[in-house]
């Protein structure tokens, strides 16, 4: 690779505006992002109550404020209904359910590589 493609390469990672990994992909890739993008994958329309049920180590808040990037991402789409209490669904919008074949394929080779990962970090462990 010659220097120029290096630079050129260096770049594209180095400003966040024009950086897909930094501006969009580091969006959903934090810790409780894909799950909930998984959980309403798997169970579509879902209420907020039910998000954090199924993630019972999240706290309200968090779940709250990942729910609102994911949707200013336009990755989840948020209903309110008018009832009394309010009643509030969440679902993956269209993009998100074209994100969901790409997470699939991660989760499957995560499931692959599992056992490999956990006995490579004991192994840094004992070091």
């Amino acid at each position: 690779m010659s220097n120029l493609q290096t630079e050129e390469n260096i770049k594209k990672f180095a400003h966040m505006d024009n950086c897909p990994i930094r501006n969009v992909v580091s969006r959903f890739s934090g810790k409780w992002a894909l799950l909930i993008l998984c959980l309403l994958s798997e169970n579509g329309k879902t209420r907020f109550s039910t998000i954090g049920k199924a993630l019972p180590d999240i706290s309200p808040k968090v779940l709250s404020t990942t729910l609102k990037g994911l949707e200013a991402d336009g990755l989840v789409n948020r209903k309110i209904y008018p009832e009394i209490p309010p009643r509030v669904e969440y679902s993956l919008s269209a993009t998100g359910l074209s994100l969901m074949p790409i997470v699939g394929g991660l989760i499957s080779w995560a499931s692959e590589n599992y056992d490999n990962i956990v006995s490579a970090r004991a192994n840094k462990k004992q070091l």
